[in-house]
C-alpha cells in the first residue's frame, strides 16, 4: 500500500504538552497517521485515528484495533520509530511530519535526529515538532543549494553541525549573517540567531549536514 499524495505523520512516545500547537500542523484525513508504540497515548488528545500502528508494545499495550498493526520483537536494531520511518519510505511517502520524537530520553532524541538525516538522504521532506521548536535538516550537495527559510514569527533559530564540518554556510536577513562559513561539531557557534524584523531569513550550505532549529 502506498499513497504518495498524502503526508506521513509519525507519532512517537515523547511527551507533548502543547497539543493545540501540534494539532495546528495536522491536516486531518489528508494525513496518513502512524502511531509508534507509546505514541498511542497521544491518540485521544491529538484527535486522530491511526492508519498504521507499529511497535514492540513495551511502553503501551497493543490496542488490538481493526487497523493494520506491525508487531516488532523487543530485541532489534531499529527503534520502533525508526522502523516505522523505513516502512513509510518503502511505501513511497515523500513528505513527513514527526511528533513526540524529542523529549525526556536524550538517547532517543539523538536517535530520532538521525531519522531526519535518514529521510534527507532519500530526498524526503521532513519536519519534526516539539513543544518549543521546529526541526529540519539542511543538506549540502556542492551543486544546487538547498535553501531553508525562517520567518520572523520565530523567536530564534539555531544551526547545529551534525557530521564533521558543515561548509559553505550562508545565512541572510539575520542578526548574525554568514557567508561561506563553516561550523564544526566541536564548536557549535550557530546558536540563537534572530531573523531581522519584517524579513525572512535564509540558510544554505555547500557541504555537510545542519540541523535547523526554529524556536517558537
Amino acid at each position: 500500500m502506498s499513497d504518495t499524495k498524502k503526508r506521513c505523520v509519525l507519532i512517537g512516545a515523547a511527551e507533548i504538552n502543547n497539543y493545540d500547537r501540534v494539532r495546528s500542523y495536522l491536516e486531518g484525513k489528508d494525513d496518513f497517521y502512524v502511531f509508534c508504540d507509546g505514541g498511542l497515548r497521544h491518540r485521544e488528545r491529538l484527535g486522530v485515528e491511526p492508519d498504521l500502528i507499529v511497535g514492540d508494545f513495551d511502553s503501551h499495550d497493543n490496542p488490538m484495533l481493526d487497523i493494520e498493526t506491525i508487531v516488532l520483537p523487543r530485541e532489534k536494531d531499529d527503534t520502533d520509530t525508526f522502523f516505522a520511518v523505513k516502512e513509510a519510505v518503502k511505501r513511497n511517502f515523500d513528505d513527513f511530519l514527526l511528533l513526540g520524537v524529542f523529549g525526556q530520553r536524550l538517547d532517543h532524541t539523538f536517535g530520532n535526529i538521525s531519522i531526519l538525516m535518514h529521510l534527507a538522504k532519500f530526498k524526503k521532506t521532513a519536519l519534526a515538532i516539539d513543544d518549543f521548536a521546529e526541526f529540519e535538516i539542511v543538506a549540502g550537495n556542492d551543486k544546487d543549494d538547498e535553501i531553508k527559510y525562517i520567518d520572523s514569527s520565530f523567536s530564534y533559530f539555531s544551526l547545529i553541525s551534525l557530521c564533521g564540518r558543515a561548509e559553505g554556510i550562508s545565512v541572510k536577513n539575520a542578526k548574525y549573517p554568514l557567508s561561506c562559513a563553516s561550523i564544526a561539531c566541536d564548536y557549535q557557534y550557530g546558536i540563537s540567531n534572530e531573523v531581522l524584523p519584517d524579513l525572512c531569513a535564509s540558510v544554505s550550505l555547500k557541504k555537510g549536514w545542519l540541523l535547523l532549529i526554529k524556536v517558537f
